[in-house]
Formats: structure tokens, C-alpha cells, sequence
């Protein structure tokens, strides 16, 4: 199995002679680029988005719409879909492009929370819901264990809505990943976030490309040993310094093990203390990828500037499925 021309560093280790990260110093001291015309962003309103928030804060839920400042937060209440996040907001890893808080020791998991999140997404009427986590490794089993049982309540409570699972690599903890497939989810994605050359440049170190990948095939292999079906996901930010044929490499990468869904979107620098923008790629230049990746075998892509991991997750889930229907007959 090709993963890429360059050598590969150990399980979730990187190369020494990739990009050194910017030191917070360093990166207030670039000039940010003016943001383009088709990036301007409305601020969330209206009666549901009011609604929905107030119900979160009164059950003192998360999601990560709000906490990584999703500019399509609105949009995405409005049509059913929400992406929660489980295990507090407070991360145990300093990504240089995530705008969450980071501490060694975050609050201990609420017990209560799985049933909280499952009555809430009762309440609101969802369609798909997408439940993602900080990075716990401060857990031994990285939070999959309350990860599954949030699942499992949630099918419990809503026996018809779609559940996708964005979750963290689990340093890599292959035993973690079959827990959340056993929880009966539809979708596990998992972001690789960037192209291989940039990943330590982007990710916290305890991250990598290959640590990435091997999580998602896991996925995937152990669902087929089970006879269930499992569509994987993945998800790549652009505007930090990729070429277009680290790009095509990503796509190969991720194909070669077996991601059925790929979305790519533009990044926003979160703060001055995070890393600046490199370039914006165009609305057009997105189509362009989309092409490509799609010809590269993904059963759907969904690119644009303000496209996000789980943006309108379920009308890309519902569309590729019946793409692929379609495609075999049935």
C-alpha cells in the first residue's frame, strides 16, 4: 500500500526536517492577508439558532460550531444538523490552527452527559447529528468509551436519525477505534487536517499523518470483519502553504485506505497567535480539486472556501449514499 513518496516517520512521530511551527511571536508578527470577497461572514441569528443555543447552555452542552468559531453555525441549525462535542472544551493538545482551550489536565467527563446529549438532539428535531471530541490523553482509553455510549443513547432515543463520529486518533490505539465502531454508528471520520510535509508545522507533535490513516483503515477493516458497512471521512484544511500535488498525493493517500468521503475548506486564522493564512484559494480553484479528487475515487467530496468537516454533514451523507445506489443498480 503507496502512502507516499516521502519516508514516513514513526507511528505518530515526525520528521525532524519538516516545517518548524511558528512560535506565537513569530506568527503575530506576519502580515495577515486581506480577506476576499466571497469570505465574508454574517454572524449566526435568527429564532432557531437563538432557540438551539439557549437549550445547550441551559443543559450546559457543547458544540464545536460555537467553540471553533464555525461560520456556518447558523445555517447548519437551521436544516438539521449539529456537531457536538463531548469530554468539555477544553483540549489536552495545542494544534496551531485551533482556536479551543488547552490544559494538561482538563475537568473530568460528565457522567450524565451521553443521556444530555441524546435528550437534546431529541428536543431539536435533528436529522444527523455529528458528535466530535477534544483530545483526552489524559484518558487511558483517549474518551471512547463515552464516546460509544453517547452513540448508543443516542440511537436509543432516536432510532432513525444518522450519527457520524468525528473523533481524535487515539494515539493511535486501535482497540479505541473498534469501540466506537461497535457503537453503531453511520460515518467515523477523523481529520488528517493537512498535507504530510505540513503536518508538523500544523499538528500537535503527539499527531501524525501516518498515526491518521492507520485509524481510519482500522475503521473500515474491522467494520468489514464484523459484516457491517462503514463509511469512513476525512478532512483537509487549504491555505497553509500545500502545493496542488501535495494535495493529489493526500487524495491518493487517503483513497489507498479506503476514505469514502472528503471535504475541503478554507482556513481561518483563528487569532494572531495562530497560524497565518498562506494563501486563499478561490471558489474556482476548489472546484477544480473537487473534480479531481472525486475522479480519484471518493464516493463524495464537498469543497469550498466555507466548507468545514461537518458542514451540512448530512445532505453530503444522504447525497453520496444515493449517488452510490445509483451507481451499483440498486
Amino acid at each position: 500500500m503507496t502512502i507516499s513518496k516521502e519516508i514516513l516517520p514513526a507511528e505518530g512521530g515526525f520528521r525532524r526536517d519538516q516545517e518548524r511551527p511558528l512560535a506565537p511571536s513569530e506568527a503575530r508578527k506576519v502580515i495577515p492577508l486581506k480577506k476576499p470577497e466571497w469570505l465574508k461572514i454574517r454572524p449566526p441569528a435568527g429564532e432557531n439558532y437563538t432557540e438551539i443555543k439557549k437549550l445547550l447552555r441551559d443543559r450546559g452542552l457543547h458544540t464545536v460550531c460555537e467553540e471553533a468559531h464555525c461560520p456556518n453555525v447558523a445555517e447548519c441549525w437551521a436544516g438539521g444538523t449539529a456537531t457536538f462535542m463531548l469530554g468539555t472544551e477544553v483540549c489536552t493538545r495545542a494544534c496551531r490552527f485551533c482556536a479551543i482551550q488547552t490544559a494538561r489536565r482538563p475537568p473530568p467527563l460528565d457522567p450524565d452527559e451521553p443521556l444530555k446529549v441524546a435528550e437534546a438532539v431529541s428536543r431539536m428535531n435533528l436529522k444527523y447529528v455529528v458528535l466530535t471530541s477534544v483530545d483526552r490523553d489524559d484518558l487511558a482509553d483517549g474518551g471512547a468509551y463515552h464516546f460509544a455510549q453517547t452513540i448508543r443513547e443516542l440511537k436509543r432515543l432516536s432510532p432513525g436519525l444518522l450519527v457520524e463520529a468525528l473523533v481524535p486518533d487515539f494515539r493511535g490505539d486501535l482497540k479505541a477505534v473498534e469501540a466506537i465502531v461497535d457503537s453503531g454508528l453511520d460515518v467515523y471520520a477523523h481529520n488528517v487536517e493537512t498535507i504530510y510535509r505540513l503536518q508538523y508545522r500544523v499538528r500537535d507533535p503527539r499527531a501524525g499523518y501516518h498515526q491518521s490513516l492507520s485509524t481510519l483503515m482500522h475503521a473500515k477493516d474491522y467494520a468489514k470483519s464484523n459484516a457491517r458497512s462503514l463509511v469512513t471521512k476525512s478532512s483537509l484544511m487549504l491555505g497553509l502553504g500545500e502545493t496542488t500535488e501535495e494535495l493529489t498525493q493526500c487524495f491518493q493517500d487517503l483513497r489507498a485506505h479506503e476514505v469514502d468521503v472528503l471535504t475541503l475548506g478554507q482556513y481561518l486564522r483563528p487569532s494572531l497567535n495562530h497560524l497565518p493564512v498562506e494563501k486563499y484559494w478561490s471558489p474556482e480553484e476548489f472546484k477544480r480539486l473537487e473534480v479531481q479528487a472525486v475522479g480519484c475515487g471518493f464516493l463524495y467530496v464537498a469543497a469550498g472556501p466555507m466548507v468545514r468537516s461537518s458542514y451540512k454533514a448530512g445532505e453530503f451523507f444522504i447525497e453520496g449514499i444515493i449517488k452510490r445506489r445509483k451507481s451499483d443498480g440498486i
